[in-house]
């Protein structure tokens, strides 16, 4: 067996999941300080079980868990599994390969698993029991621990030797003994109580049974008059039930027979009612074929008139075609004489345009030469009104100033209006700003009290969750309570049958003897076993029985000769065996007719269960003793016998034959036959235990899933209180920015009243300056008129000049105009004769065409002739069959008022009937409803009897008695049997239970107060051999250990003396251990004058006496070899590989010797902050070469 490997997880600074992989030989682990290396000796010795903080390094338990770094969060729990090789079976599991993990979460909740299968720390301390492995074991040896070894007190060693000793599963099992002593001992106090208190109840108890059996009895004797009274009033209603029914039943038959009738009407109506809409179905086909006929009619009369307005048309045609071949050759010649007159007009036009155009030329020539002139004098003018221009430019930039008085006088007017329009809008929008702060203000309040409401839902899922926490603790409690009472009754039920199995309570030779049971086939067992009995025979059997129930039982005479010579040889006692094949009955009582006298319950061999092949041996121990229910009725039976019989009551007394009777206080003190009874119903209780404990389990994990749900609830809650506290802050939010927007109206208010004051001082300005524009205004006015003479003058001159322009420019457009008059109707003539030419062409196309389509239309007015022909025969025909048609429908007209006259004379025939229904109906309900008064009467009648006495009629039948027909008498007796039962008062009906289970409990408990005397002496007898047991083992093995010390202590330190003593006037089991070592060349030393080197390696040289002599099947060391200087490292080294060959060592070191001796180098390091990392094998080997 070896270590494979570990797998961590969340275990302190292993935040990261890391596995270890190992192999037999050295494994060193390898990296600089604080980096983590110390983390895997804790995490190997945490998940074997430690539950000391400090042994971890640790202020509580919850430190194991990676509590986080800058960067990373903590995590929520730690995990750490190691993997073992069993392939040889060491570990007493039937795994090749066994897997240990232990797991613990923030919320303090813990588990352990085997190769995934939840346990409980037991089972794994118990499976390493023995091995080396362990928390108090030598397989793990961390950097205190070796100054703890020697500098410690004697007796603090003890663990490390004990386990190295073997001895620890034999302290174990004295703990449990001990423990379980405890208990049997408080039982026992717990059983002497109760007896106690069981005595003061039974007295009382009996008065009460007493006083219940007379309830009883005239309990019973009432229930016997009230039976026979509900008997004969039960039998009246029924008979009246009978009558009303045979009326109900003649009522509903004759109803059933007017339904019936009124069916059959009714689908003969039906049938009426069919075939009048098959008529005015069909009437209505006709109707339609009729009405389609006429139409079609209509069609083909349409059809006809228009293929005569079709032949007009072509007959008209041929008449047009002549009359327009006539008109188009006259068009032809007109348009060819309009050709020739437009050409010669076109000829002369063309002379007079010569004659324009030299005419025009002149005039144009004319109008230049007074135009010259015109533009001299319009210059001169021009300059004269562009001094006038500058005059009335300076007089309007005077006026514009005026104006701009007026108009900032307007402007500051309108302004004054918009600002006292601005100031009330301002005001409006400060209190419209007020409102919405109010809103706004109100939905934060909401928004707060919503939060607070959801506050409330957390603090209440808080309290419930702490209210499911508390019920969890409770139910837990109750779960530890209830496991204590299982691992209590398995206890006690695992001695019991341990005590079954060694046979206590048998003789010593009894115990050798069936201690060869598996040896020697032929050993059935005792007589105890193979007996089986009721227990309220139990006693008088094993009485009946006497000393033979110890007696021995084998196949033959052989084997018990056998065992007869093994008892001899070993001087171990005498013995009784009982050979099957000699046994073959006793033949019976001598007197069969003593079983039938009073009080016999039978003879003892018919009241016990036995196998077939058995029943000649319970024949022969049984059958001539009679067993009888008491004393009395052994002693009559005995004396009428004349003492001749064998009797044994069931309280135990046995009168034998001759006369002689045993009897008295019975302990029973060996109760032999009723300890497998007791096995069974122990069984049956811790069985009952376990599924409660179950039960409680799966309620547990209830609770922890309603509590799961408050969690998930409050994260919702949570979420939502999120997105309330979101709104909380828009609220708040728009609260301040309204806040801000009154105050900047405010703010505006008070600028819109400032710049009213300002606009107050300009108008007094504007006053002021309108008197100095005013006279620059006249004379600008004087200077304008002076220039306005000067430029008539010209303009007068210029008006004459532009007449005469006139004149010459009406004379030159006239020209003009001749002109182009002329070109005009040129052009004119031009497109007349192309549209001439083109209108002529089109005519003579026209005649090409109407000569081609004059000879098809008369073919197709000979074709429409014919077809008028065929219409015409098809109208005629439809004559025939629109008489048919009218026919049809007046037949079945007359046919339909036949139908309907039957249809009306049903109608009344059914209304008939239904009155007469009706009347049978109500008379049924009427006789149903008494039948059901009946019926009610009897049910109560059936429920008293049900709730009085849980009694059914056919069972009150039973109980009849046919001598009780008087009901005056039967109801006086009733009234006397009350009258008795109430002066009984108050009666306690379950005392007669309570008095017989009180009873039956007494005995009980009196039978296991001797069985806990019992096991205590049993208890007590299995702790001084445990003690006897580890004395002498210890004794043994620590010489051993001491031996092995010595010379390994001489191997390490090249000479010296190393010894191991026990402290002196102690128990060798709780003795200390003191360790005296004398390193080469020096004198006998106290073990604190050693160097700190020199105390290192004696602790090692313990360490490797132990490992030579018990080798475990892993060890894993850490830095134990820090304090020794280079030559007892190298020297460390090399012993430690001789103790490869047994062990597999996985060494925490910093020293190169001890890494150059490692066959394999896992290196750790802290690449992340505070988060402890694997590192290349190769580069740690590579580093090291270096």
């Amino acid at each position: 067996m070896y270590l494979k490997s570990i797998e961590v997880q969340g275990f302190k600074s292993f935040a990261n999941k890391i596995k270890f992989d190992f192999h037999n030989g050295i494994t060193g682990i390898v990296g600089p300080n604080g980096s983590g290396k110390s983390n895997v000796a804790d995490a190997v010795r945490w998940v074997l079980g430690e539950q000391r903080v400090k042994q971890l390094r640790g202020g509580t338990m919850q430190d194991v868990i990676f509590s986080g770094t800058e960067n990373r969060r903590p995590l929520s729990y730690a995990s750490v599994a190691i993997t073992l090789d069993n392939s040889d079976h060491k570990l007493p599991v039937e795994y090749e390969e066994v897997t240990v993990t232990r797991k613990l979460y923030r919320s303090g909740e813990s588990e352990y698993l085997i190769n995934g299968a939840a346990c409980r720390l037991k089972d794994i301390n118990e499976m390493f029991y023995d091995t080396g492995i362990g928390k108090e074991g030598y397989s793990i040896i961390g950097q205190g621990q070796i100054d703890k070894i020697l500098s410690g007190k004697p007796e603090e060693r003890r663990e490390l030797f004990d386990e190295a000793a073997g001895i620890v599963k034999f302290k174990r099992r004295k703990n449990l003994s001990v423990k379980k002593l405890e208990e049997e001992r408080m039982n026992l106090t717990r059983v002497n109580d109760i007896l106690k208190e069981l005595e003061k109840q039974l007295g009382p108890l009996e008065k009460q049974s007493e006083t219940a059996r007379e309830y009883l009895k005239k309990k019973e004797e009432l229930k016997t008059f009230d039976i026979n009274m509900f008997l004969l009033e039960e039998e009246r209603l029924r008979e009246r039930i009978r009558e009303v029914g045979e009326k109900y039943d003649n009522a509903a038959a004759e109803m059933e027979e007017s339904n019936q009738r009124h069916e059959k009407m009714k689908a003969e109506y039906e049938a009426i009612e069919e075939e009048v809409e098959g008529i005015d179905h069909a009437i209505e086909t006709a109707r339609n074929q009729l009405n389609e006929t006429n139409l079609l009619k209509q069609q083909l009369e349409g059809q006809i008139n228009v293929l005569k307005e079709q032949i007009n048309t072509a007959r008209m045609n041929d008449e047009h075609y002549d009359n327009r071949l006539s008109a188009i050759r006259v068009e032809i010649d007109t348009r060819q004489e309009q050709r020739e007159a437009l050409e010669k007009e076109r000829r002369e036009i063309k002379e007079k345009l010569s004659q324009a155009s030299a005419r025009d030329e002149e005039a144009k020539r004319l109008l230049i030469e007074t135009q010259s002139q015109i533009a001299e004098h319009s210059a001169r003018i021009e300059e004269g009104k562009q001094e006038i221009m500058d005059l009335l430019g300076n007089r309007a930039s005077t006026k514009a100033k005026i104006q701009h008085y007026d108009t900032t006088k307007d402007q500051i007017a309108s302004r004054k209006a918009v600002l006292a329009r601005n100031i009330l809008e301002v005001s409006a929008e400060a209190e419209k700003h007020s409102t919405a702060l109010a809103e706004y203000e109100e939905e934060l309040r909401k928004v707060r009290k919503e939060i607070r409401g959801y506050n409330a839902k957390v603090a209440a899922n808080e309290q419930e969750i702490s209210g499911l926490q508390k019920e969890l603790s409770e139910k837990q409690e109750k779960l530890r309570i209830g496991q204590t009472a299982y691992h209590r009754e398995s206890s006690r039920l695992e001695s019991l049958k341990n005590i079954t199995e060694r046979y206590d309570g048998y003789g010593n030779s009894i115990r050798k003897v069936m201690a060869n049971r598996d040896r020697e086939k032929g050993l059935i067992g005792v007589v105890a076993d193979i007996i089986k009995v009721d227990k309220e025979y139990e006693i008088a059997i094993e009485t009946a029985l006497g000393g033979s129930i110890q007696n021995i039982v084998t196949d033959n005479e052989e084997t018990a000769k056998r065992m007869i010579a093994f008892l001899k040889k070993n001087k171990f006692g005498r013995a009784t065996f009982l050979p099957l094949t000699s046994m073959h009955g006793s033949g019976g009582i001598r007197n069969p007719e003593a079983l039938k006298e009073p009080g016999v319950v039978g003879t003892a061999d018919k009241l016990v269960h036995v196998e077939k092949r058995f029943e000649g041996l319970s024949e022969q121990l049984l059958g001539r003793t009679i067993v009888v229910d008491h004393i009395d009725h052994g002693i009559a039976i005995a004396r009428k016998y004349r003492q001749s019989l064998r009797l044994v009551t069931l309280e135990g007394e046995l009168i034998n034959p001759g006369g002689s009777m045993t009897g008295g206080a019975f302990k029973n003190s060996s109760n032999l036959l009723s300890r497998r009874r007791e096995i069974e119903e122990f069984e049956k209780t811790v069985a009952m235990l376990k599924k409660d404990m179950d039960e409680m389990e799966q309620s547990v994990n209830q609770v922890k899933s309603r509590r799961a749900a408050c969690y998930n609830e409050i994260d919702a809650i949570q979420q939502d209180l999120r997105k309330a506290s979101v709104l909380e802050n828009t609220a708040k939010m728009n609260v301040e920015q309204t806040q801000v927007r009154q105050m900047e109206a405010t703010q505006r208010c008070d600028a819109y009243r400032t710049e009213q004051e300002s606009l107050a001082k300009q108008l007094d300005e504007i006053a002021e300056n309108e008197d100095s524009i005013q006279m620059e205004l006249e004379t600008s006015e004087n200077l304008e008129q002076e220039l306005n003479e000067k430029i008539e003058a010209l303009q007068s001159q210029l008006e004459k000049e532009r007449e005469q322009e006139s004149a010459q420019l009406r004379n030159s457009e006239e020209v003009h105009l001749a002109l182009a008059a002329l070109e005009q109707q040129n052009t004119f003539i031009l497109e007349n004769i192309s549209r001439i030419d083109e209108e002529t062409e089109k005519f003579e196309e026209e005649l090409r065409e109407l000569d081609v389509n004059r000879g098809n239309a008369s073919e197709e007015i000979r074709e429409k002739e014919e077809k008028i022909t065929e219409l015409r025969k098809t109208i005629e025909d439809s004559k025939e069959l629109f008489g048919e048609i009218n026919e049809e429908i007046q037949e079945q007209t007359k046919k339909k008022e036949e139908l309907n006259q039957k249809h009306k004379d049903f109608l009344r025939m059914r209304e008939e009937l239904s009155k007469h229904i009706s009347a049978l109906d109500k008379e049924c309900f009427r006789l149903n409803s008494q039948r059901e008064s009946y019926e009610d009467a009897s049910e109560k009648q059936m429920n008293y009897m049900w709730e009085e006495y849980e009694l059914t009629y056919n069972r009150a039948m039973e109980l009849r008695d046919p001598n009780l027909t008087d009901l005056a008498f039967m109801k006086r007796q009733i009234q006397t049997l009350k009258t008795d039962i109430r002066r009984l008062g108050t009666v306690n009906v379950n005392a007669i239970e309570d008095f017989k289970n009180v009873s039956e409990r007494y005995t009980f408990l009196k039978g296991q107060h001797d069985d806990l005397v019992e096991a205590e002496a049993s208890l007590v007898q299995i702790i001084a051999e445990l003690d006897e047991a580890m004395r002498r083992q210890f004794s043994e093995q620590f010489a051993r250990i001491a031996k092995e010390f010595n010379d390994v202590f001489r191997q390490l330190f090249g000479g010296g003396k190393g010894t191991l003593e026990l402290m002196e006037d102690e128990d060798i089991l709780e003795a200390g251990i003191r360790i005296i070592a004398q390193p080469p060349g020096k004198k006998l030393q106290n073990m604190m004058q050693l160097s700190g080197g020199e105390k290192a390696l004696t602790a090692i040289s313990l360490l490797f006496a132990i490992q030579n002599l018990k080798p475990s099947p892993f060890c894993l060391l850490d830095e134990i070899e820090a304090a020794l200087d280079d030559n007892n490292v190298t020297r460390f080294a090399q012993y430690l590989h001789k103790l490869t060959e047994n062990t597999q060592f996985i060494v925490i070191t910093h020293r190169r010797g001890t890494m150059a001796a490692a066959d394999r180098l896992y290196g750790i390091t802290m690449q992340e902050k505070g988060v402890s990392t694997l590192v290349s094998v190769d580069l740690l080997e590579d580093e090291l070469d270096k």
